[in-house]
């Protein structure tokens, strides 16, 4: 028996994983801001195609490590992924969900369970909530978790490799962090390549073309102090603006800041 699986067996019997618990309350109809739920468990977001598109996608993510590292994919049909958590239910199980046609936004539902079909495929792909924590442990603030609203995010002029129909720029999640911290940032997170890995930008938001840094394109915009440098990091929500780019007849992804909360540990995911 591996570790995961003893370690679901025991909380099976004795109480749910905080994860597990998390996923639960999503599929109550809770819908609120994942960072800081479940602490120590790897968060993902979500993408959802039809087997069509999926291999272009695939390589896509395979080109585009850095604001697409996959950590999980379904069978086709198949929305349960076991080797990401107890009971992992993708129709269920995150918080809110996106919904789109032809590159047009045109639901946002708590659950998916009606727009299910047997040719889906999905993609998990990991987060910049996981490394905060490790950002925490070394007393690092978290502007976004200390204000309790969703992480800022950007479009930029930071070009992807394009697959298929699959292309687009990066976007990327803002932490303002003073400069001795930002420096340490960089050391910490550089441990953490399959949840994003080291910042890709520091500083000078126009450079990466962001006009406006008090008016992110996705979450909630974070003050920045006068002694703080924002610093950006590839984020998961750069396949939303590709699927929305391309047009495909059909997608689902997660909303921006409300992850899929697996039962992987964030420690298994350091390389140092």
């Amino acid at each position: 028996m591996t570790v995961f699986a003893a370690e679901q067996q025991f909380h099976d019997a004795e109480r749910p994983l905080p994860s597990h618990q998390a996923r639960l309350n999503c599929r109550a109809g809770l819908a609120e801001t994942t960072a800081g739920v479940a602490p120590g468990f790897v968060q993902g977001n979500l993408a959802i195609l039809p087997e069509k598109y999926a291999a272009a996608f695939h390589r896509f993510c395979q080109l585009n490590p850095k604001p697409c590292p996959i950590v999980g994919m379904s069978d086709v049909g198949n929305p349960m992924i076991p080797s990401l958590g107890i009971d992992l239910d993708i129709r269920t199980d995150l918080p809110r969900y996106r919904v789109w046609r032809d590159g047009e936004l045109v639901e946002e539902p708590t659950d998916i369970v009606a727009h299910w079909r047997d040719d889906l495929v999905a993609f998990v792909i990991g987060c910049s909530f996981s490394f905060e924590e490790a950002l925490l442990a070394d007393d690092i603030p978290i502007r976004h978790i200390e204000e309790k609203v969703r992480v800022p995010m950007y479009r930029t002029n930071i070009p992807c490799e394009p697959a298929g129909p699959f292309s687009g720029p990066m976007v990327v999640s803002m932490r303002p962090l003073k400069p001795k911290d930002a420096i340490r940032a960089v050391q910490i997170t550089s441990r953490f390549p399959s949840v994003h890995g080291a910042p890709v930008h520091i500083g000078l938001p126009q450079s990466i073309g962001i006009a406006d840094i008090a008016k992110p394109d996705y979450g909630d915009p974070v003050p920045i102090g006068p002694d703080e440098l924002p610093v950006f990091w590839a984020c998961g929500v750069t396949p939303q603006a590709v699927i929305a780019a391309a047009k495909v007849p059909f997608a689902i992804t997660h909303a921006p800041g409300l992850m899929l909360v697996t039962d992987l540990k964030n420690k298994h995911l350091a390389v140092l």
